[in-house]
């Protein structure tokens, strides 16, 4: 948003001077630390254009005008705010032109005024000179007219052509399904229901607050014109204009909640500035004005020792006041130290409506700098306890001390990722107003996120450990899901463990930071695949015989070049079978005692269930098992070498004992058909 330094001086007198003779970096500078942050200041021929960023004035139509942002400045240089508006109103001669609104909710007001013996022609300079120093392009005397009101005001206008308007009512209307809208901007638009136009007996000639038609606008032939000023609703404006994918300086201004008590206000500067531009101008009869009052907002009631209190500064009553009563609230004192403050009309559409908005309307003019920093005096409490917060805590701690890499994806993904992954677009929660084309579905699972980041990634690193923790979102519910990917160019990897793996490394580091996630898994080879998982190494992590997760890897169709590995696993489950607590076990006071078995296994035997099997027959004196290695033979068999440490918690196990335990796991497998080396 761009203001002219020239314009605003005008707007403001000085207390004795009769002018602000305060310079436009100061002026830069004071309305950055007041009202909004100012990007700069740049010289325009005579005057100098202050630009300020638009973000930090979503909230405050007032100040997308010359007239707004010069009442600030008057406030903050304590100098008279000048009102470009005259005094008066117009004179009760009945409108040549009918307005009808079919829903105030929609059009809160229309005021139009028709204006005859129009000679259109180039502006004077100094008025082009001013709408280009701001960047609006001078178009010709009626149009500039409206773009300088708008721009001094905040109120767009519009003008058209009365020739080309059929019939004598304008009506604010709701577009038909499809309806076709030709554009000043030479585009065709179609029409939603819901969006707002402006049309005559026959057709629409404006889409409210956005844009006017191109069948009723300003020629050099024009001779009779029809001035709108209209207030809309500010999220009905906004979005037609995300829907049409049109922004223009109108609709910026409209989707800020406008001041309805501006429409008049803005035709009376327009009609005293066409008098000015326009020689031989006629009005023709008076005002149309078509609204639905606002009812008026209650006081606010301000107490000077709550304000002290909030703000960390004692202001004097009197100070508060004239701040206030600068900025055209009204302030009254029903009793000693408390305030009632009456919010004027371009305050109160959005803005201004609780006492803490008008700490800082105080604060801001005071100065936060000038408010001493201290620690706010409020008991400490210990917040309620989130067990599920605090339970996603510690998988984050435990994921990120064993070297892997949050990573925070959007929680949208297109139709055709979610294609990739056999999940049916149709069952997703579509998003209305998606903010990409490609980003239309709510996600149902974080593989296709994790799926992206490892092709992002596999390009600038040949090895990387990465997870994320969110929600896949259903119709229904929201679940919360940890995956994890393992990703390595080359087989050969060194891990945590110091153990060099070949081939399934990934999924084998993943299979133990599943069980430090959720101690007590198992996994359980899966009987069937899907298409984006490697046929041979996907498994189902169980907890307490629950399915709690996914174990696998990506087929090397998903992943062309290396390995990645992934886990993923319900942290909804997981925190409701996992243990509350830990048990505390008391340290062994008798010692145990410890022997290797090497199990001769088929090449496709699985080392889970020859560990089972030693479990089983090892029985309650089985302390610890561990798996030491695996050992390819010449004939293709498979050698697996398990340490077992037995005991009792009672006494040291005799030499005959533990040999008997022993002895038993032999017999046992070797009546399951394996053999062993001893």
């Amino acid at each position: 948003m761009k203001f002219s330094f020239n314009w605003l001086r005008e707007l403001t007198e000085g207390p004795t001077t009769g002018a602000a003779v305060i310079g436009p970096n100061e002026i830069a500078r004071l309305i950055s630390l007041h009202t909004a942050e100012c990007e700069g200041v740049e010289a325009h021929g005579d005057d100098h254009v202050i630009e300020v960023d638009n973000k930090s004035l979503t909230h405050r139509p007032d100040l997308w005008g010359h007239y707004g942002m010069a009442r600030e400045v008057a406030v903050i240089l304590r100098h008279k705010l000048v009102d470009p508006v005259k005094a008066g109103g117009f004179p009760p001669h009945p409108s040549p032109i009918h307005v009808s609104i079919d829903d105030h909710a929609l059009c809160p007001r229309y005021s139009a005024l028709v204006f005859d013996d129009v000679k259109i022609q180039p502006s004077p300079q100094w008025m082009q000179s001013r709408l280009e120093a701001l960047g609006l392009n001078p178009i010709n005397n009626i149009v500039d007219v409206t773009n300088f009101v708008m721009a001094e005001l905040a109120q767009p206008m519009h003008a058209f052509d009365a020739a080309k308007l059929r019939g004598t009512e304008i009506r604010v209307r709701c577009a038909q399904a499809g309806e076709p809208f030709p554009a000043l901007n030479g585009e065709t638009y179609t029409l939603d229901a819901a969006d707002l136009v402006i049309a005559d007996a026959e057709s629409a000639v404006g889409l409210a607050g956005v844009i006017g038609g191109a069948g009723s606008a300003i020629s050099e032939s024009t001779t009779r014109i029809v001035l709108e000023s209209a207030n809309f609703n500010a999220s009905s404006i906004r979005k037609t204009s995300s829907r049409q994918k049109l922004r223009t300086d109108a609709s910026m201004r409209f989707e800020k909640a406008q001041d309805p008590a501006n429409t008049v206000r803005g035709l009376l500067r327009a009609h005293e500035l066409l008098h000015q531009i326009c020689p031989g101008i006629r009005m023709v009869g008076g005002l149309a004005d078509n609204f639905r009052p606002h009812p008026t907002p209650p006081p606010v009631l301000l107490p000077l020792d709550w304000l002290d209190r909030k703000l960390g500064l004692a202001v004097p009553a009197a100070e508060v006041r004239r701040i206030l009563e600068s900025l055209e609230f009204t302030v009254d004192e029903i009793d000693p130290r408390n305030f009632s403050v009456t919010v004027p009309s371009w305050r109160a559409t959005k803005d201004v409506s609780i006492k803490e908005d008008l700490v800082e309307e105080v604060g801001r003019m005071v100065g936060y700098a000038s408010v001493t920093p201290a620690a706010p005096l409020v008991p400490a409490r210990v917040p309620l306890h989130n067990a599920e917060r605090a339970f996603h805590t510690r998988v984050r701690r435990m994921a990120a001390d064993q070297g892997f890499t949050e990573v925070m994806n959007y929680s949208f993904v297109s139709e055709e990722m979610a294609r990739a992954f056999s999940l049916d677009p149709a069952a997703h929660v579509a998003v209305q107003n998606p903010i990409a084309a490609d980003q239309n579905l709510l996600r149902s699972s974080l593989l296709p996120g994790i799926w992206k980041n490892i092709l992002d990634n596999i390009r600038h690193f040949d090895q990387f450990r990465l997870f994320e923790i969110g929600n896949q979102i259903h119709p229904d519910q929201e679940v919360p899901h940890f995956a994890a990917a393992l990703y390595a160019k080359d087989d050969d990897l060194v891990f945590h463990t110091g153990l060099v793996q070949r081939g399934a490394g990934g999924l084998l580091e993943l299979k133990r930071l599943a069980e430090c996630l959720a101690p007590g898994a198992t996994l359980r080879l899966a009987t069937a695949t899907r298409h984006y998982e490697h046929p041979r190494r996907a498994a189902d992590i169980l907890l307490s015989e629950a399915r709690v997760g996914r174990l696998f890897e990506f087929h090397p169709n998903m992943v062309e070049k290396g390995r990645a590995a992934v886990l993923d696993l319900d942290l909804s489950a997981l925190l409701k079978i996992a243990p509350a607590s830990a048990r505390y076990q008391p340290l062994r006071r008798f010692p145990a005692s410890a022997f290797d078995l090497s199990v001769v296994a088929a090449p496709r035997v699985l080392i889970g269930d020859v560990q089972s099997a030693l479990e089983r027959l090892a029985g309650p004196a089985l302390l610890s098992i561990v798996f030491l290695r695996e050992f390819t033979l010449p004939d293709g068999h498979r050698s697996l070498s398990y340490r077992l440490t037995v005991g009792a918690p009672d006494r040291t196990l005799a030499l005959e004992e533990a040999g008997a335990v022993r002895n038993t796991i032999i017999e046992g497998m070797l009546e399951a058909g394996y053999q062993l080396r001893v």
